[in-house]
C-alpha cells in the first residue's frame, strides 16, 4: 500500500499539538503537577520528557507497522486480547474526559479574559470540535499542526519577557508545596503526567505513524515532538513558579502572567490558548469517534455530535476540578497503556 508521505516537522507538531491543550497552554497542568514541588519538579520534567521521546516513537511505529486507522488496531495487538481490552477501555474513557476538560477550559478563557459566559465558550469549542472531526484523519493533523508554531512563539515570548523583567528570580528556592500537587511526590508527578498525555495522544499518534514510509520520519518526529513539549514545559514551569503564589490563584495562572506584561500581549495569548485547546480537543474527539464508528460515515458524523454534546455538559464540573482530579487517575490508567506498548514493541518484531 502507498502511503501519502508526511515530513517530520508535522510529525512532530500534529505530535505537540494533541498533547499541549487547555492544562499545558494555560499553565494549570504544569502548575499542578510540577511548580508545587518546586526545584524538584525539575526532575519531574525531565522523566517526562524522556518518556514522550521513547513511548512517542513507539506508538508512530507500531501504528506505521499495522498500518492502523484508529488507536484500537495498536492497543489490541499490544497488550492482546485480554490486557488490550483493558488498555482500550482506559484509554476511551480519558479521551472522553480530556474532550470535557478542554470544553471546560474554553469556558474557563471566556468568563475570565472576554467576560462572557463560560457556557458559551464551551458551546463554541464543542461545535468547532464537531465541525473539524467531519473531515477525518487529514483535517485533524491539518488543523493542530498549524497552529503548534504559534503557541510555542507565544510561550516564549511570555516567557523571556516575565524572566528577564518579572519579580527576582531567587524566588524559586523558596517555593514548594507538595501538598497542593495533583501527584504528592515529583517523580511520580512526571510519569503520571507523561503517561496521561501519552494516553490521549495514542488516538492521533496512532494513524499519523502509517502515514510515511519512511521510519526516520517518524523517530525524528517523536524526538523534535518531545523536546518541542519538554521546551515549552520548562518555560512555562519557570515562568509560573517566578510568579508564585499569586499565579496559583488563577485558572489560567498564563494567562495573568501575559496580562502582567501587557494587555495586549494577553489578549493575543488567550486566542492562540484557544486555538490550541481547540487542537487537543478535535484529537481527543476524534479519537473516540473513530473507536465506535467508520470514519466519515453518517453514523460517525451523529456520534461525534452526540459526544461533543455529552461532554459539553460534563465541562460544567470546572476546569480546575477536572485537572486536579481526572488527570492524575487517567495517569495511572497510562501506565496500563504503557506497559502493553513497551511489551507490544518488544515481541512484535
Amino acid at each position: 500500500m502507498i502511503r501519502k508521505e508526511i515530513s517530520a516537522f508535522k510529525v512532530a507538531a500534529t505530535y505537540i499539538g494533541t498533547v499541549v491543550g487547555a492544562g499545558f497552554a494555560s499553565g494549570q497542568e504544569i502548575l499542578q503537577f510540577f511548580v508545587y514541588h518546586g526545584i524538584n519538579g525539575i526532575i519531574g520534567l525531565l522523566i517526562a520528557i524522556f518518556m514522550f521521546v521513547f513511548y512517542g516513537y513507539v506508538i508512530l511505529r507500531l501504528g506505521n507497522r499495522l498500518n492502523a486507522s484508529s488507536y484500537k488496531k495498536v492497543i489490541m495487538k499490544a497488550g492482546g486480547p485480554l490486557f488490550g481490552r483493558v488498555i482500550d477501555l482506559v484509554v476511551t474513557f480519558f479521551l472522553f474526559g480530556a474532550l470535557s476538560a478542554m470544553i471546560a477550559g474554553c469556558g474557563a478563557i471566556f468568563e475570565e479574559q472576554f467576560g462572557l459566559s463560560s457556557a458559551f465558550g464551551g458551546v463554541v469549542m464543542a461545535v468547532l470540535s464537531v465541525v473539524t472531526v467531519f473531515t477525518g484523519i487529514g483535517g485533524v493533523i491539518s488543523a493542530i499542526s498549524f497552529v503548534v508554531p504559534l503557541l510555542l512563539l507565544a510561550v516564549i515570548i511570555v516567557s523571556i519577557f516575565s524572566l528577564f523583567y518579572g519579580p527576582d528570580i531567587t524566588v524559586i528556592t523558596t517555593v514548594d508545596f507538595p501538598l497542593k500537587a495533583a501527584v504528592k511526590n515529583f517523580a511520580l508527578s512526571g510519569i503520571l503526567y507523561a503517561s496521561y498525555n501519552l494516553l490521549m495522544a495514542v488516538a492521533i499518534l496512532a494513524p499519523l505513524g502509517h502515514k510515511t514510509n519512511d521510519r526516520s520520519k517518524l523517530r525524528w518526529g517523536a524526538v523534535l515532538g518531545g523536546m518541542g513539549l519538554g521546551l515549552g514545559s520548562f518555560l512555562i514551569f519557570f515562568t509560573i513558579l517566578i510568579n508564585m503564589p499569586t499565579a496559583s490563584l488563577y485558572e489560567i495562572p498564563m494567562l495573568y502572567v501575559a496580562g502582567k506584561i501587557s494587555p495586549v500581549l494577553k489578549f493575543v495569548y488567550s486566542f492562540i490558548l484557544i486555538a490550541e485547546i481547540y487542537t487537543t480537543a478535535v484529537g481527543n474527539l476524534y479519537g473516540f469517534a473513530a473507536r465506535f464508528t467508520e470514519v466519515g460515515s453518517v453514523k460517525y458524523k451523529i456520534f461525534a455530535v452526540a459526544s461533543g454534546g455529552i461532554a459539553l455538559v460534563a465541562s460544567r464540573f470546572g476546569f480546575a476540578k477536572l485537572v486536579h482530579y481526572l488527570y492524575p487517575i487517567a495517569g495511572y490508567g497510562g501506565i496500563i497503556m504503557l506497559i502493553g506498548l513497551t511489551y507490544g514493541i518488544i515481541n512484535h518484531k
